[in-house]
């Protein structure tokens, strides 16, 4: 009986290749999605992909065929709308796109899939060209601590708990000679009757031995035994080290436009991805200012058409008022993030 063994370097995800080549294949495509997609996204929604749609007409490949070859002229019988040099207009409806079927014609609908997480991380990080070695603790490195995670039967010395394993010595011995101590007892009551009743004889010099071997059986149960040690167990958790609050300050002056916005937005979620990494809890408060400062929520933050002239004092005012009512330094720390074209 033969048995075939499937070495390929991965078995159990054979499209993953494809998925790269794909992924390649359309890589300008998905980089303009997944810019629009952070255009529209909150800061704070790093956790998730995105849904890439490919146009329809990027899908087509070059294909050879074997043509008739040389000039030929066709008359189509049944024409009577065309005569030679007449150009044909093209069929209405059909086109694959919107929301209302067509009658005439076929078409084609754009092709919808999903980008995982991490493949969502490595466009946006690619967008920003930032350095392989940020990429890679942005997107992985979360810090752990050890803790207490009750006992095991396997470990080092340093870790051996002494109580708990003489609580489990003890109770293996108790489980290992409960039967014969009970019969020890009924003996030595037994033994006790007799020679109070008949003196020494053959019976009780029997029930005399019968006990030693009981109690010799008895103390021969080891006191502990290595099925009794255990260790302390300790496992690695996520640390967060405690909570943050990060200020995103923004200068909305008539200099700063839509694209230079859209580049605030991409640092300061970047700034979010690292904070989120390494603290439990992250607040996030938007400040935005022209000569006078604001707090906003976060559409209006980036998509206000409120303008003026730039004092980034007024901002940096409030930010020290806020953090004194909301945020106090000795529970908080504290991250601020100014964006902006120009200075007071």
């Amino acid at each position: 009986m033969s048995q075939i063994i499937d070495r390929r370097l991965n078995p159990k995800h054979k499209s993953a290749v494809n998925r790269q080549r794909f992924l390649k294949r359309f890589r300008r495509q998905i980089r303009k999605a997944v810019s629009d997609a952070v255009d529209g996204r909150s800061v704070t929604d790093t956790e998730s992909g995105e849904e890439v749609t490919i146009p329809s007409k990027d899908l087509s490949e070059p294909v050879f065929q074997h043509g008739s070859g040389g000039r030929r002229e066709i008359v189509h019988p049944g024409n009577k709308d065309f005569v030679t040099g007449d150009r044909v207009p093209r069929p209405e409806g059909g086109g694959g796109r919107g929301s209302r079927a067509s009658n005439q014609g076929e078409g084609q609908d754009d092709f919808v899939f999903e980008l995982s997480r991490d493949e969502f991380l490595e466009f946006f990080f690619e967008d920003l060209e930032l350095p392989d070695l940020v990429k890679t603790k942005l997107a992985q490195v979360v810090s752990r601590k050890s803790v207490p995670a009750g006992y095991s039967k396997d470990g080092i010395p340093p870790n051996l708990h002494i109580l708990r394993s003489l609580k489990e010595a003890h109770a293996r011995r108790i489980a290992l000679t409960a039967g014969k101590r009970r019969r020890l007892r009924e003996l030595e009551a037994e033994l006790e009757e007799r020679l109070a009743g008949e003196g020494e004889n053959s019976e009780t010099t029997a029930l005399k031995e019968e006990v030693s071997r009981l109690k010799t059986s008895i103390a021969a149960v080891p006191f502990i035994d290595t099925l009794d040690l255990r260790y302390r167990n300790r496992i690695q958790i996520p640390k967060p080290t405690t909570q943050a609050v990060m200020f995103c300050l923004m200068d909305v002056s008539g200099s700063m436009d839509q694209f230079k916005k859209s580049l605030a937005k991409r640092f300061f979620i970047l700034l979010y991805l690292f904070l989120s990494r390494n603290y439990e809890r992250t607040d996030v408060v938007f400040i935005r200012h022209h000569t006078v400062a604001k707090e906003v929520d976060e559409e209006e933050f980036f998509y206000s058409r409120e303008t003026g002239g730039t004092v980034v004092s007024s901002a940096l005012v409030m930010l020290r008022d806020i953090i004194r009512e909301r945020y106090p330094v000795q529970d908080w720390n504290i991250y601020a993030a100014q964006a902006s074209d120009g200075d007071n």
